[in-house]
């Protein structure tokens, strides 16, 4: 593996004097030699990465996966996943056990500059929020008040919560606990009326309940976390193959490009459809991929509406509204540069 390499690189540059640039990883190089993508997710969570009872993996984070494999090797089956229990896992892309993480700990500035990881670009956006039974008959965290609230005493939550009631003049009580797999358990034996979490998490527990259309995410966010891929810091390029990915399935979203019409898409005049097709422009040589990368992926998974519709759509019985995922043209902040 190449990063055993790089002490033997540092002593020649530091012996011979030469000016070379930093020392980058090549992990496209690595990737192509191996056969297979090595992808990975932060730990297992219901929607963004679960197994199944034959064991294969599936969800948001597996998709954004497949079409990173599918932009290297116009195949989204090599691929294997991995998932690491845990907030944040930044040891194996330090080890190479992995080649990017889909989803790590929420975007920090202490998360993108002390442990050798870049984060590439925001694939989803989150935060604090509320998960009510509809009987409570609240449809906005502003009506609540007077409330028993289920939170996990960390990462700021009960600081969020203090300073939300605050600010809106209301009150609740807290529910403690230690650890987030204990907020479904207690939420089940009525110990609070609310629970608060990340709305990620949130989903996730709601997807395990009984009726899960009985209970509601409420829209708001009290925090902003903001969630996505992360990369070694020393490889430049593997760092944009994987932002402009991500950025090919966002807009293709925007200018109508999905994995069901890709196929008929040939004979299109617009501009932007023509280039994210690779039929016009080249913009994958650079990247040393296929001038067609950015449709491969599209093809496999489909553009990011279809994977947020497969992984938390009406199908799953626990449909999440986008809220801050839809594109920024709909009222979200899902934005990605032009192609071009």
């Amino acid at each position: 593996m190449r990063h055993f390499f790089k002490p033997v690189l540092l002593l020649a540059t530091l012996l011979f004097g030469l000016a070379v640039p930093p020392v980058a990883a090549q992990t496209l190089e690595a990737v192509r030699e191996r056969g297979f993508l090595v992808c990975g997710s932060s730990n297992p969570l219901a929607g963004f990465a679960q197994q199944d009872n034959d064991s294969r993996w599936s969800g948001f984070d597996v998709d954004l996966c497949r079409a990173l494999a599918a932009a290297i090797f116009g195949n989204p089956d090599q691929i294997e996943f991995r998932s690491y229990r845990g907030e944040a896992r930044f040891a194996p892309l330090q080890t190479g056990s992995v080649d990017v993480l889909m989803r790590n700990g929420a975007w920090t500035a202490g998360r993108d500059t002390r442990f050798g990881a870049r984060y590439v670009t925001p694939s989803f956006f989150d935060g604090q929020a509320f998960l009510v039974p509809q009987s409570l008959g609240v449809v906005s965290a502003y009506e609540l008040d007077d409330v028993s609230i289920c939170v996990v005493d960390a990462f700021g939550e009960i600081a969020a919560l203090d300073e939300f009631f605050f600010s809106n003049q209301t009150t609740y009580r807290e529910v403690l606990y230690e650890e987030t797999a204990d907020l479904l358990t207690a939420y089940r034996a009525g110990l609070c009326q609310v629970v608060s979490a990340s709305g990620r998490q949130l989903q996730a527990i709601r997807r395990e309940l009984q009726e899960p259309a009985q209970h509601r995410i409420l829209p708001e966010r009290i925090s902003k976390e903001v969630i996505g891929p992360v990369v070694r810091m020393d490889d430049d390029t593997w760092f944009e193959i994987v932002r402009w990915t991500i950025f090919a399935l966002i807009t293709a979203e925007e200018v109508g490009v999905t994995s069901l019409n890709i196929d008929s898409l040939s004979a299109a005049r617009s501009p932007s459809v023509r280039r994210i097709l690779g039929l016009e422009g080249d913009f994958g040589s650079a990247l040393g991929l296929r001038p067609t990368f950015m449709s491969d992926a599209i093809r496999a998974v489909g553009n990011y509406s279809e994977l947020y519709d497969r992984n938390f759509g009406a199908q799953t019985g626990a449909a999440m509204l986008r809220g801050q995922n839809a594109l920024w043209s709909n009222g979200g902040l899902l934005y990605a540069p032009p192609i071009m």
